[in-house]
């Protein structure tokens, strides 16, 4: 006795309710052996309706997705592009505004160099006329005595030939004859006569050669406040761009957050040898206290002593770009997500991406300190500076320099690989203070509007 199956009633019941919008349908299947029919009742197909809305939901939402990811990735590129552009423009901006203050910095070098000679040149004239006008005046002060002098022997003789007339008109009785007296008298007289015609030629003589000399004098110190008032303004043009050099070197090290005046204080010390790298004015070539002049001089020395200790400081420091090709930045100073493993960790650099054999430069001068292969750093060198700052760069594919070798910025030290811990080819740089990872940008851009 075979079992009959029951339907259980809510389905009878959910056909019934179904019957009005899906009337029962037959499928008739025909064959050899005869003909057959499926009944498809209104809750079966409900459910194939209902499976077929699904799987039409399902196909039309996977499409979109698709479609999104595609337009977002396409996007992404367009942004890559333009963003490699603007760098592009901005590194050839900068590329030029360094060219330009490099160009303006030589000019200011070579007008401080002219300067400094006409400065030479006006202390020598002002010397030379000085000692001129000091013998003029030495000789003035000798034919003033001289004239004095004559003048005494003059009155002298006037009263000797007072005397004798005197004794003449008394006929004192004396042993000589009066014819004779009156000889002597004549002689006398002529000699008087000649002595004061010489003592009038030479105080002539002397009147002219007096005027000569506060002609010459007065001559002297008109050049002397023309020397004054060409020195005044090469002084003030010294003095301008020796502040236009200064302030954007000082700017940078204060961008780059370093602590500028022990660092200058560092490098006078490394450079005083004989008393630094510019000698002061201390004493004029007659022994006395520096004149205005001079100590203005030493105003503009000390100040371009500053500027050379500056230099001297940021040629030491990596301000500098590692890469001069275009290159891509791909990835900041900071925490981040691991592109290898995952996680958040410290990337304790910066990334500049570009084709494999990119020639890499030290930012900074300094002494190698390691050059070779360390875990994932791959192929790495590191670059020691003042001051206690390092800087590295990993994932090389070739290293150009050894251990020891003493660089200057702007030197080759490798080429841009994808050795080591890496997903791609790059440059990862890092700049370390003491030990402590610090971020790179900080000095690239400090040093974007000086190098």
């Amino acid at each position: 006795m075979g079992h009959r199956h029951v339907r259980p009633r809510g389905f009878d019941r959910l056909n019934a309710a179904l019957e009005k919008h899906l009337p029962e349908q037959r499928l008739f299947l025909k064959s050899d052996q005869g003909m057959r029919f499926v009944r498809l009742r209104p809750l079966t197909q409900a459910t194939m309706i209902a499976g077929s809305a699904l799987f039409v939901g399902w196909t039309v939402i996977v499409t979109s997705i698709f479609l999104i990811d595609s337009i977002s990735a396409g996007s992404a590129r367009d942004q890559a592009q333009r963003a490699q552009i603007a760098y592009q423009t901005r590194l050839n901006t900068i590329s030029d505004e360094r060219d330009a203050r490099v160009a303006e910095a030589r000019q200011a070098q070579d007008r401080f160099t002219v300067a400094m000679d006409q400065v030479s040149d006006m202390q020598s004239h002002l010397l030379a006329s000085e000692e001129r006008r000091k013998e003029l005046e030495t000789a003035v002060d000798v034919i003033q005595a001289t004239l004095r002098r004559t003048i005494g022997e003059r009155d002298e003789a006037r009263a000797q030939a007072d005397q004798l007339l005197a004794e003449i008109e008394a006929e004192t009785g004396t042993i000589q004859t009066a014819a004779g007296r009156q000889r002597d008298m004549e002689q006398t007289l002529a000699f008087l006569a000649d002595a004061l015609q010489d003592t009038a030629s030479q105080r002539d003589e002397a009147n002219i050669y007096a005027e000569m000399a506060e002609d010459e004098v007065e001559r002297l110190e008109y050049q002397a406040e023309l020397a004054a008032e060409r020195s005044e303004r090469i002084f003030t043009q010294i003095e301008e761009a020796v502040a236009m050099s200064l302030e954007p070197l000082d700017n940078m090290f204060r961008s780059a957050g370093m602590p500028t005046d022990q660092i200058i204080e560092q490098v006078r010390r490394g450079y005083s040898g004989q008393g630094g790298p510019l000698m002061p004015i201390t004493m004029s070539s007659r022994g006395e206290d520096p004149d205005p002049m001079s100590l203005r001089a030493n105003e503009v020395l000390e100040g371009l002593d500053q500027v050379n200790l500056h230099r001297m400081a940021a040629e030491q420091l990596p301000f500098a770009m590692p890469v001069q090709n275009s290159v891509r930045f791909t990835s900041g100073f900071g925490y981040r997500r691991d592109p290898i493993n995952g996680g958040r960790r410290l990337h304790a650099g910066v990334d500049f991406a570009g084709p494999s054999g990119t020639p890499l430069y030290a930012t900074g001068d300094g002494v190698v300190s390691f050059a070779g292969r360390q875990s994932g750093y791959g192929l790495m060198v590191t670059i020691q500076h003042p001051f206690g700052i390092e800087t590295r760069y990993a994932h090389l594919s070739r290293i150009r320099v050894s251990e020891g070798q003493r660089v200057s910025r702007g030197d080759r030290i490798g080429d841009m690989g994808r050795t080591g811990r890496v997903t791609g080819v790059h440059l990862h740089y890092e700049v370390r203070q003491n030990g402590t990872p610090i971020n790179p940008m900080n000095f690239i851009t400090a040093g974007r509007d000086v190098f």
